[in-house]
């Protein structure tokens, strides 16, 4: 059963850009509540109801660590405004290996948090066994779906968001070579695939696509290798689902801007451009993890939250996306043509594969 995101959602947050796993088959979402920017914007700024001083929320990050620049980074910032917003203490625990996972969800447990996160699919069993073994203990996981009745789950419709860069990506190239770069091959990044891969091909037929899975989501060096025989191959722009893994693509991106090569990096979960600058990062597809993290977490601040449930979210969620920044390097008229297709995928006209 999942649960509906509606402008609650960005209730949580400062942010009022409302653009950007699990291998299991996802119920389609209901489309969610209207609201004008200024509306969010206004919701987003206003103190909450309920004072979260007296709970404590938990967050495990994967091994990508909480300064990835991406996806955990995402959702412990949530975390970090729903602090400001409420009151509640957060704390978050790194896991260095997989071997960590357990432990460490066992410690804000044992500790008596009100709600403990587990940030990835990789924190699937982990998290089940947990949850299993402390029924009484409210759990949350982010891209898995952990079937618990002390567990809500959130994943995301990431090739529709993956889709529209694909977009950018096929209408932007000169040499027609593209690049993706992803980080270990789970459902969750093969959705990324999937629906890139689909997005240029929509729009130019005639690219040619080079796929380099790493391995990791912690190693830049990796991601730098990668990117580098992408480059060297001819493409002029690659888009990287690889945690700080993609971190290394980016700093392979603009060693070559320094020798006056003009590549692109299309960037993933946050809008990266904020932080590897505009010069070599042609957009990002947001997914809104800091936002999902909030909301469920504010959930449990006033006594909603509901256990047993699995919540998705695409487009019409306002889940992934397009940011802003995207109109400094996209032009105009491939901006007019992701809206196009983002409004296909919304009405169901087109159909985003989740495997490649």
């Amino acid at each position: 059963m999942k649960k509906v995101f509606t402008t609650a959602l960005m209730a949580v947050t400062v942010s009022a850009v409302a653009l950007t796993g699990c291998g299991a088959k996802k119920e389609e979402t209901k489309p969610a509540a209207s609201a004008s920017p200024a509306a969010s914007s206004a919701a987003s700024a206003a103190p909450s109801n309920n004072s979260g001083k007296d709970f404590k929320i938990g967050m495990v990050t994967d091994i990508g660590g909480v300064n990835d620049k991406s996806f955990n980074q995402s959702a412990w910032e949530g975390l970090q405004q729903l602090k400001k917003s409420t009151g509640v203490n957060v704390k978050n625990l790194e896991s260095k290996s997989d071997a960590d996972y357990t432990p460490n969800l066992n410690q804000f447990v044992k500790d008596g948090y009100n709600l403990t996160w587990g940030i990835g699919f990789l924190m699937g069993d982990a998290l089940k066994t947990v949850a299993t073994q402390n029924p009484n203990a409210k759990l949350a996981i982010i891209d898995n779906v952990v079937e618990a009745p002390n567990v809500e789950s959130v994943t995301f419709s990431e090739q529709e968001g993956s889709y529209l860069v694909g977009v950018v990506a096929g209408l932007t190239t000169k040499s027609n070579k593209i690049g993706f770069v992803g980080g270990i091959d789970i459902p969750v990044i093969k959705r990324f695939e999937a629906g890139f891969v689909a997005g240029v091909k929509a729009v130019n037929p005639n690219a040619k696509i080079q796929i380099n899975y790493t391995g990791a989501f912690d190693k830049p060096d990796l991601g730098k290798a990668a990117a580098a025989t992408i480059y060297n191959d001819g493409a002029d722009i690659i888009f990287h689902a690889a945690g700080s893994t993609g971190n290394g693509v980016f700093n392979e991106a603009k060693d070559r801007a320094k020798n006056g090569k003009k590549v692109w990096v299309i960037g993933v979960d946050k809008d990266q451009s904020l932080e590897f600058g505009d010069e070599v990062t042609l957009t990002s597809m947001l997914k809104r993890v800091d936002n999902a993290v909030a909301r469920v977490s504010k959930d449990v601040i006033d006594n909603k939250f509901q256990g047993g449930k699995n919540v998705t979210l695409g487009l019409k969620d306002d889940g992934v996306g397009l940011p802003e920044t995207s109109k400094k390097n996209v032009t105009a008229d491939i901006l007019k043509k992701v809206d196009e297709y983002k409004a296909k995928i919304i009405s169901g006209e087109i159909k985003v594969p989740e495997t490649p």
